[in-house]
């Protein structure tokens, strides 16, 4: 079912063309302010991979990939969900070394997802992964990481403002950082949503740690795939978005798996058929660097920025004849 919330009196604040000319900045401004804050260098990526290399993400284990037969080369490859695991063997392959890393441009098709005001089944983020040490494995590390990543997002947004003084979203670096399972005691009686806008709500900017893993009531803070974050040392980074009045998550993201972790987390998601595709054979064996990444919705943070209701403001996507209605009547301008 999809769902869609029509803000009261909603109108946005810039016309078609400087929408236009406002995503091409955030999107220029924030490239260049997140790869010098984390050292990450730009490289190409793939639109697909091949089916039978274990490198595309499954996401929450039920998404669908979209999936197509390559008859010159005689294989089926699959859309990637996202470059979780293709990053970590391009820093490999490419030879970057501690301290480094890459970013770019992930595009993908998320077929099942369910439709409302954030969420469409174009998916644009950009896809990043660094190489660390193993005593980088902890969460004062991640913090850090976060914090950089949330002060480029802010200075993205106040350099926007000079441009466009009629802009009015104000973000805070201050992130407050918490739990899933410290969540979840505060708010017992709520759902995951429920409790990350309610949190949000009193926050602004925060950080949600270790996900994936059953918290005391016996169910996770949400679904996260076993093979590319450790469940100990991940998080999501959200923003309050004033207009929807309700906690926007702009980045998953976390220190990723290594040759432990991944046996373990394979094993507690039922998951170890997996243990014999490359890459999982690569990392068990030790072969690939231990590294920090996550993706950041490309959209989702223009559509902040911007304080757009809807995230087909920003994006070309195909939406249900009830929303696409719903939006025309209420001066949702959809692409």
């Amino acid at each position: 079912m999809n769902s869609l919330i029509i803000p009261k009196g909603y109108r946005p604040i810039l016309d078609a063309y400087d929408t236009q000319r406002a995503i091409a900045h955030i999107k220029a401004t924030f490239q260049e302010e997140f790869s010098s804050a984390l050292n990450l260098k730009r490289v190409s990526a793939p639109l697909f991979v091949t089916e039978g290399s274990g490198l595309n993400d499954n996401l929450n284990g039920y998404e669908r990939p979209v999936s197509f037969d390559v008859p010159a080369i005689g294989t089926d490859a699959q859309v990637v969900h996202s470059l979780a695991k293709w990053k970590r063997l391009a820093l490999k392959r490419y030879h970057f070394t501690v301290g480094s890393g890459l970013y770019t441009d992930m595009n993908a098709i998320r077929r099942d997802e369910e439709l409302d005001n954030t969420h469409s089944i174009y998916v644009d983020q950009w896809d990043w992964e660094k190489v660390i040490t193993a005593e980088n494995r902890n969460l004062d590390y991640l913090k850090l990481i976060v914090r950089a990543i949330v002060r480029a997002i802010c200075n993205t947004n106040d350099r926007l403002r000079v441009r466009y003084p009629q802009l009015r979203a104000e973000l805070s670096p201050d992130v407050s950082f918490i739990t899933s399972q410290e969540l979840e005691d505060m708010y017992p009686g709520m759902t995951s949503k429920e409790r990350e806008n309610e949190y949000l709500r009193q926050h602004k900017t925060a950080c949600i740690m270790q996900i994936g893993g059953k918290l005391r009531s016996g169910k996770p803070h949400d679904g996260r795939a076993p093979d590319y974050d450790d469940w100990d040392l991940n998080c999501d980074i959200f923003f309050w978005n004033d207009v929807l009045g309700a906690a926007l998550e702009i980045s998953s993201m976390g220190i990723r798996v290594d040759p432990s972790s991944l046996d373990r987390q394979l094993t507690l998601a039922g998951c170890d058929e997996r243990r014999k595709l490359p890459f999982h054979k690569m990392l068990l064996e030790g072969e690939l660097p231990l590294t920090i990444g996550g993706g950041i919705g490309q959209s989702r943070l223009c559509m902040l920025m911007m304080s757009c209701a809807h995230i087909g403001e920003v994006q070309s996507s195909i939406w249900d004849n009830t929303t696409v209605s719903a939006c025309e009547a209420a001066g949702i301008p959809l692409l």
